[in-house]
């Protein structure tokens, strides 16, 4: 059974899905991230072998996030898109 936070957290992907050419590239970055964290959980080693300047920076911004609950990453991720959507 989904749980009310995963509906809330659906539900901001979906509008901020719909914003992302407009969304600014820090805050695009941090929607990653907690995605990510929401999603997969901590970093593995594998992810850094990704090449590139962007995608070391989405790696970046993940593994700063290692050790935090998917749960929270949830709630930070509906924050964040609750806020630029307000703006």
């Amino acid at each position: 059974m989904i749980s009310d936070l995963d509906i809330k957290f659906n539900k901001a992907f979906e509008n901020i899905s719909a914003l992302e050419r407009t969304i600014a590239p820090d805050d695009l970055l941090k929607l990653y991230a907690f995605n990510k964290q929401a999603k997969t959980g901590n970093t593995s080693s594998l992810d850094s072998s990704k090449d590139g300047l962007v995608n070391g920076f989405k790696f970046n911004a993940w593994n700063q996030l290692t050790g935090m609950s998917q749960e929270k990453a949830k709630k930070e991720y509906i924050k964040l898109a609750n806020s630029i959507l307000k703006k």
